[in-house]
């Protein structure tokens, strides 16, 4: 098992005192999973988020520039090796905070900490996505996954595998240009994130694509509805293909910056061994 970073060890002490209030959730098919057990080693974790490189995918906004990383100290010369870095908040695997398209709402600061943690599930629209690269996840299609899966317990984090991770590494397909630079790629709609977001009261909506909102919309529908209830989206999350529908708890660790709309996040999910 990956060694655990203070940090999330903080964010897994504060997961298992949620337990009791969440009793009345319905049980996941793995049952809850404590600190015992990711301390003795009966979980696996998996890191859902891409490093930050010069390659890595960004937002492209017009004033938006790559991550890059500039050596300010060496061992040799300073008996320190030490680094500045700059970058955009929205790069690579990242949080939208709720103010990020709302006005008086959290910054990630201020994003508490019981909301990081949380049940997570996937929903999974590979097929559709594959025929139709715009397609939005519908209302349909959460009632087919809960009749598969059982319903979605409130305060769940959910994430939507696209299967546009694939894409990652080629850009230009991952932004689904077309030749008059217009993006497309599939995403959540307003009609999905409203329910999720009011009926099932989640607590996040993450993507494995650039924005909970689809390439081709204009409004960012599914942003305001997100960040209006004092929610947060994930986006460009990572290995999804590798996690199950559910039965495994999310752990997001945001960098904690004041008045930030977003900013690069680790994603973690405690899955049973």
């Amino acid at each position: 098992m990956n060694r655990l970073t203070i940090p999330t060890l903080c964010l897994l002490v504060m997961f298992t005192s949620q337990l009791t209030a969440q009793e009345q959730q319905p049980p996941l098919a793995s049952g809850s999973l404590t600190l015992d057990d990711v301390t003795k080693g009966r979980t696996r974790i998996l890191d859902l988020s891409y490093p930050l490189n010069g390659q890595t995918n960004f937002w492209p906004g017009d004033d938006y520039e790559p991550f890059t990383l500039e050596t300010i100290a060496t061992l040799e010369k300073d008996g320190v090796l030490s680094k500045s870095m700059r970058l955009p908040e929205h790069i690579g695997t990242h949080i939208d905070a709720p103010n990020h398209f709302e006005p008086n709402q959290p910054s990630v600061a201020q994003i508490k900490p019981q909301d990081l943690i949380g049940p997570g599930v996937v929903i999974n629209i590979t097929p559709q996505a594959e025929a139709e690269p715009d397609y939005g996840l519908t209302l349909k299609d959460i009632q087919d996954w809960e009749r598969q899966h059982g319903r979605i317990p409130d305060g769940a984090i959910v994430l939507l595998n696209t299967g546009w991770g694939r894409f990652w590494s080629t850009p230009e397909r991952f932004q689904g240009r077309d030749t008059r630079g217009n993006l497309h790629f599939p995403s959540y709609t307003e009609e999905s994130a409203r329910f999720l977001i009011h009926d099932r009261k989640a607590r996040g909506l993450g993507v494995d694509t650039l924005s909970i909102d689809r390439g081709i919309s204009k409004k960012f529908e599914v942003h305001h509805i997100t960040n209006a209830a004092s929610r947060y989206g994930l986006e460009n999350v990572a290995h999804l293909d590798q996690l199950p529908p559910r039965g495994f708890t999310l752990i997001v660790a945001p960098m904690k910056i004041e008045n930030g709309t977003g900013c690069p996040t680790r994603v973690f999910a405690i899955l049973p061994k």
